[in-house]
């Protein structure tokens, strides 16, 4: 699939988080061969003291069990065989890291709880998939996931208490020769959203259309630009206002941890 789509990707902590010295507890990880392409990202719970691990490894045990188990039909069964996989490695992640006490417990609310939305891209079938919230994009069609009731989403771990109360949802399906871009991203891009008509914080540069991180060639080019970019907008600036005698202060425009992947179909003269 790396000759027919080419994948951004970028991530970067909430100033929210910066300010009280939290790690950034997104974490994304992608992955394409030549049976397909597959994207996850991943966020930590914010209350968990070290949610930014299970976010981590998460999203690169998720694309490790879908490239182990894909196969011709991506259906219930296959979801299902997805699931009780990922909860079967969580569980003996929290007994090796209960230690002595085997407090599983306390090691699921601190380190393991996150969300997962992610993209499979088959030269056959494309699907984009979520269990918890964030926000999916496909061939500009906007679709945020959630909130949830009492902003508490639902998280793959658990599954480890009842395995029969969580499961992945089909966001979209479709032809993957109908598939133009696909944008997949934690809750955090929906503050990029809604900050579009803004300035760069001490620029007169808009932050503009979230569509720029799939049709504007210099993300594909260089793989820290979306870093960069979404860096740029949580810059604290400070400008001077002589006539008033004052500083104005701008803060960042990214409260919470923001993490995307965008794949995009490539064009023809890059594919001779």
């Amino acid at each position: 699939m790396q000759a027919l789509f080419e994948v951004a990707s970028g991530s970067i902590a909430g100033n929210h988080h910066r300010s009280v010295g939290k790690n950034n507890q997104d974490a994304y990880f992608c992955t394409s061969t030549e049976k397909a392409t597959i994207a996850v990202v991943c966020d930590g719970c914010g209350s968990g003291e070290h949610s930014e691990v299970g976010a981590k490894l998460g999203a690169r045990l998720a694309v490790e069990a879908i490239v182990n188990n894909l196969c011709d039909r991506v259906d219930a069964e296959f979801w299902e065989k997805i699931k009780l996989d990922l909860l079967g490695q969580l569980r003996d992640l929290a007994k090796s890291l209960g230690g002595r006490d085997r407090n599983t417990d306390r090691v699921v609310n601190n380190y393991l709880l996150f969300t997962i939305v992610g993209a499979i891209v088959t030269p056959m079938e494309t699907v984009t998939f979520s269990l918890g919230d964030g926000l999916i994009a496909v061939n500009g069609k906007i679709d945020p996931i959630g909130p949830f009731p009492d902003n508490a989403p639902p998280y793959l771990a658990y599954g480890l208490y009842c395995p029969d109360a969580i499961g992945f949802q089909i966001c979209d399906r479709l032809p993957t020769e109908e598939v133009r871009s696909i944008l997949i991203g934690t809750d955090g891009v929906e503050d990029f959203s809604a900050a579009e008509s803004m300035n760069l914080p001490g620029k007169q540069e808009k932050v503009g259309e979230i569509s720029q991180f799939w049709l504007e060639d210099r993300y594909f080019a260089n793989q820290d630009a979306i870093r960069r970019k979404l860096s740029r907008m949580n810059r604290e600036a400070t400008k001077i206002d002589w006539q008033g005698r004052r500083s104005i202060k701008a803060v960042g425009l990214l409260p919470d941890d923001t993490t995307l992947i965008a794949i995009r179909k490539r064009k023809m003269q890059d594919k001779e």
